[in-house]
């Protein structure tokens, strides 16, 4: 057998379509790996670098990388990761070795089923669609329901991330700019000190590491997660709320505001753990202002203008997501069929510290009190006399925690008693924030219509309640009455100039 060729070689090898009966593949680099595109199959290796934080100068230590790649990602995409297989060399060359020629090996490739073109979240034109989003949120809550925690609390564990994002950011600060560099880490060390306690009460978890939209695909409406980070279980544990910090920041960052709210709510409504909102502006600051010195270094390094914008880009974000916003309640009523959840929707991501309020939906904690999903359907003893009370009290609990975390709140309930409205006001007063309720009308028509238009929603209001609830509510003061007759966008509009919302 010949000696051990280098591992460029193998590159070469690929490059060339030499396991691919020489059909050139298309071919993906990044600092650390290539990829290469053939039919339905996308191959992966390990470059043999060395660069600090990451080490594959050896086939051991590539070995090992994709070794982890493959068990890491089989939890969330099986059909995704298939095989590891050593590249060996013999007299006729190179070619694919069994699994029983590993002593052989000059490299090791990793073997992937191929996603449609365009599959990708980060290469997709088009934002995501609420029924993405909400796939999306399912997806990411369920793989981190599966996660066991681990030893410490998260607070241990996010300390020596902090402290290499310091020195990261000051090594590019020449990019980066002294002054803004020097403000997001006094900012930092601020956050930090004032969250610790709630991190030092949660456990850190091995999640994905590096879930940001160019890690996900979209197939067939399904969310597929991919290419955790493998090569530093350090680096990739931590809180839950660390982990989807980066995807809510990196929607965030484009412009997905409503996205980003809607993914926010829905894993908490999953998960229930609503203890992790008050720490998202900060994770999402810590996660933006990595983004901002692996830019700044690629900056640094080709002399690319258009990285160092990017790069000072996100930091000047991170800066912004640590500015503090007053927490407000924001409360919407109306009868069923009126647009409060869609109105909802459109309005939280606006209201305080980024990814905007907690949308606590009635319809949603009933579910959550039966143990059941949002979208299960109820028996009629579930909406009987005696049953809202429990609702509006577990409601208004997760409305005082919230606002006494720092998150906004908007209630979205019929609040069709005079006791509901003033309890919901009550509610902000004790807790010293602002108060707006809105009440939406519409006709009985309209809501007919939009009752039976509804699919796989929360609410288990039909056309028969609907007609039921055509009583006055009474006196309105101080709530204020929305015309909600028309497009989502006009009801949408008039409700942001009660708010004062831009």
């Amino acid at each position: 057998m010949a000696s051990p060729l280098p591992a460029a070689d193998a590159l070469l090898w690929f490059a060339s379509g030499g396991p691919f009966g020489g059909l050139v593949p298309h071919r993906i680099d990044t600092h650390a790996a290539s990829v290469f595109l053939a039919g339905d199959r996308a191959w992966k290796l390990k470059r043999p670098v060395s660069l600090g934080y990451l080490d594959f100068s050896s086939p051991a230590r590539r070995q090992a990388a994709l070794a982890a790649e493959l068990q890491l990602n089989r939890r969330t995409a099986p059909d995704i990761y298939l095989a590891l297989h050593p590249i060996v060399a013999d007299s006729d060359g190179l070619r694919l070795g069994a699994a029983d020629a590993a002593g052989a090996a000059i490299d090791w490739v990793l073997e992937m089923r191929r996603f449609p073109d365009g599959a990708v979240l980060a290469a997709r034109g088009e934002r995501l669609s609420t029924s993405e989003a909400i796939a999306l949120a399912d997806a990411v809550a369920s793989f981190h329901a599966s996660l066991p925690h681990l030893a410490g609390d998260s607070a241990a564990a996010l300390q020596p991330i902090l402290a290499g994002n310091c020195r990261s950011l000051l090594a590019v600060a020449a990019v980066l700019g002294d002054e803004q560099v020097a403000r997001f880490i006094d900012q930092q060390a601020e956050a930090f000190r004032r969250l610790q306690p709630r991190l030092a009460a949660r456990k850190p978890v091995r999640g994905h590491g590096d879930l940001h939209l160019g890690n996900i695909a979209m197939v067939e409406g399904q969310p597929i997660l991919f290419d955790a980070l493998e090569f530093d279980d350090a680096l990739a544990t931590g809180d839950v709320a660390y982990d989807l910090a980066f995807l809510l920041m990196d929607l965030w960052a484009r412009g997905g505001h409503d996205q980003a709210n809607l993914i926010m709510n829905r894993w908490t409504d999953l998960s229930a753990d609503e203890d992790a909102g008050p720490l998202l502006p900060f994770l999402m600051a810590v996660r933006a202002s990595i983004r901002a010195h692996v830019t700044a270094t690629r900056a640094a390094e080709t002399g690319e203008e258009q990285a160092a914008c990017e790069a000072r880009r996100l930091l000047a974000l991170a800066c912004a997501l640590l500015m503090p916003a007053a927490p407000r309640l924001v409360a919407i009523g109306g009868y069923s069929g009126t647009g409060k959840s869609s109105l909802a929707r459109q309005l939280a991501a606006g209201l305080g510290t980024p990814p905007g309020a907690r949308h606590l939906r009635s319809d949603v904690i009933r579910k959550r009190l039966h143990g059941v999903p949002p979208e299960t359907r109820l028996p009629e003893a579930a909406y009987g006399p005696g049953t809202w009370l429990p609702v509006r009290c577990e409601m208004h609990r997760l409305a005082r925690a919230a606002l006494a975390g720092g998150q906004a709140v908007l209630l979205d309930a019929v609040h069709a008693a005079r006791a509901d409205r003033e309890a919901a006001a009550a509610l902000a007063s004790e807790a010293q924030v602002r108060f707006d309720g809105l009440w939406l009308v519409a006709p009985l028509a309209t809501r007919l219509a939009r009752v039976e238009a509804r699919v796989k929603d929360a609410s288990d209001a039909d056309a028969r309640v609907a007609l039921e609830q055509e009583a006055d509510p009474g006196p309105l003061d101080p709530w204020i009455p929305v015309d909600a007759r028309g497009p989502l966008d006009t009801v949408t509009s008039a409700a942001k100039a009660c708010l004062a919302l831009p």
